[in-house]
This record gives structure tokens, C-alpha cells and sequence, in this order.
């Protein structure tokens, strides 16, 4: 499934091949390495004297809730951490100042016993079969995605190649982006649970093709927000802690070049959610937009401010 990358593509090689659908697998960055040797130290000072991938043992259900949110907030804060992933982008041969970023997640899925049930909050909850762009309407997206400790075929996530350019039902035409803005503004992140913040899957699929995501801590792959993916269910006894964010090449988005469209049906994009690598600037105001607008189509000309 993945294209190995040992060299720098340069920005349009880059995007051109994410557009197309490869999954790219950077192995040997240095910078990546630093990324998770700081994330590692981060993590083990705030969970100590218990080992983070065993956290899952030593707190309730609630308590994971509130201390993974916590967490979250205060790494993608840091300082420290925007310089380290700004240093990934700019390895992998892209430039700050034409780049734009989505928060910097650090994700844990808690090991779960099968067949226990437990509230889907978005801290701790494996995230449901979507493609991102069912709920961003931007299809200049890159995800990338790190694991921080070591993971197995039980404690990643799966994409689904095959899926690729083959549409399937789904509720993106339901998806009130700007609602659920405002109950996450309020409330907290965990005031929409994880299934309400992303579009679903409303047809039974039979694919032969779904692929495991695993990479060694260190590594890192880039894929676009296009395709279909989903988090495989966690009894493995450890908890699963990953890496994420979402970026854009804003020269892409300017001019609608990007990933097709094949099944997305939302009626927002949401350039407010990324700022400029180089200086933090909101790509909305780059771009000359709102922080969400109506979506009617791919091309900045078909845009209608609404706020």
C-alpha cells in the first residue's frame, strides 16, 4: 500500500501524488524522530510513575476522558511541538510559508474489552469509517499520521485503497458543520461525542481490500483527507497513542486543485480550521474568507460567504 519515499518529491511531485491517491511512508527523518522523542518525554512526565500505553489500567473511564483532554490542549499548545512538526513538513520538502496546518492531535484509543460499551467520547473513542473531506469539503487535504510507541495489526487505524474513486453512502449532506462548531466552542471538545463529529457510512460494505496502518515510531505517512479509513477496535491490553494533523498547500486551495470528489456532500468548507506553518496565520484570512463558508463546488469562485 505505501509508496517509501528515500528522497525529497518537492511540493508539486508531492501533492500531485497524494492527489492521486498514493500513501506515502517517510522512514529515515531525523526530524521525525525528534517528534516522538519529545512526545515520548511528554507523555511519560505527565502520566508518571504509570507507563503511558498503560494508562487505560490505572484510570476510570471518566478520569481517561478529562486527563487524554488535557493532555491534547496542552500539547497542541506547545511551542516546542510546532517547531518540531514544522521541521517534519519542511524535511519532507515543503515549504512553511505555503503551508498550511489543522491542530496538532495527539490521539489515544484505550485498550477495550469486546463487548463492553462505553460513552463514544472523542478523547478515548476509535473513530468510525469516514474520509475526512466528508466533512471539510477540502480537497487540497493531506492527513499525516505517527504512532508514538510501537503498534500491531490490534492498535492502528485501517485505510481502504479500493475505495479510492468508488462512492458509497453516506450522511455528509446531513453533516451541520457550523452547529457542531458552536456546541465544541461551548462545550469542550468532548461536548460532541465521536460519532456526531464526523459523517458516517449508511450502506453495508464488503471489501477485501482494508490495510492496517503499521509503521515503526519514527516513521510517518501522508495521505489525502480523501480516502476512506477507519480505527481498528483496541483489545490488545495496551492503549494505542498516535500523531495526527491535516495540512494544506494554500496555492492548491486558491485554484481547487486537490483530490476528486466522489461521494462528499456537506454544505461547509472550513479553511478557519488551518493556520499558515510559517507564522500561525488563519488561512481564512489568507484566503480572504470566512472561518466556514458555503460550499457549492471545488473553485473559489463558486464560494458564498455566509457569516
Amino acid at each position: 500500500m505505501y509508496s517509501n519515499v528515500t528522497q525529497t518529491l518537492g511540493q508539486r511531485m508531492f501533492h500531485d501524488r497524494i492527489y492521486a491517491g498514493d500513501v506515502l511512508r517517510f522512514g529515515a527523518l531525523v526530524q521525525m524522530r525528534e517528534l516522538v522523542s519529545f512526545t515520548q518525554a511528554f507523555l511519560e512526565d505527565a502520566f508518571a510513575p504509570f507507563a503511558p500505553t498503560e494508562i487505560h489500567r490505572h484510570l476510570s473511564h471518566q478520569e481517561q476522558t478529562e486527563s487524554f483532554a488535557q493532555r491534547q490542549r496542552d500539547f497542541a499548545r506547545s511551542p516546542k511541538v510546532r517547531l518540531l512538526w514544522r521541521n517534519v513538513f519542511e524535511a519532507c520538502g515543503l515549504d512553511a510559508q505555503g503551508l498550511a496546518r489543522d491542530a496538532l492531535y495527539l490521539r489515544f484509543q484505550p485498550h477495550q474489552d469486546p463487548g463492553t460499551v462505553v460513552p463514544r467520547a472523542r478523547t478515548t473513542a476509535t473513530i468510525a469509517f469516514h474520509r475526512d473531506t466528508w466533512g471539510s469539503n477540502l480537497y487540497a487535504q493531506t492527513n499525516w499520521w505517527a504512532p508514538v510507541y510501537d503498534i500491531d495489526e490490534g492498535r492502528t487505524f485501517a485505510i481502504y485503497p479500493s475505495l479510492w474513486d468508488r462512492p458509497v453512502a453516506n450522511t455528509s449532506a446531513d453533516f451541520d458543520l457550523s452547529a457542531l462548531l458552536e456546541r465544541s466552542k461551548s462545550g469542550g471538545r468532548n461536548a460532541v461525542d465521536a460519532d456526531a463529529a464526523i459523517p458516517h457510512l449508511t450502506e453495508e460494505l464488503e471489501v477485501s481490500d482494508a490495510t492496517p496502518v503499521v509503521i515503526a515510531p519514527g516513521e510517518i505517512i501522508a495521505f489525502s483527507s480523501a480516502h476512506a479509513h477507519a480505527g481498528v477496535p483496541n483489545s490488545t491490553g495496551l492503549t494505542r497513542i498516535s500523531l495526527e494533523t491535516r495540512t494544506l498547500w494554500i496555492d492548491d486551495v486558491r485554484s481547487g486543485r486537490g483530490a476528486p470528489n466522489v461521494d462528499g456532500f456537506a454544505r461547509w468548507m472550513s479553511p478557519g480550521m488551518f493556520r499558515r506553518v510559517s507564522d500561525e496565520t488563519p488561512l481564512h484570512e489568507i484566503l480572504g474568507m470566512n472561518r466556514i463558508e458555503r460550499f457549492a463546488g471545488p473553485m473559489p469562485a463558486n464560494l458564498v460567504s455566509v457569516f
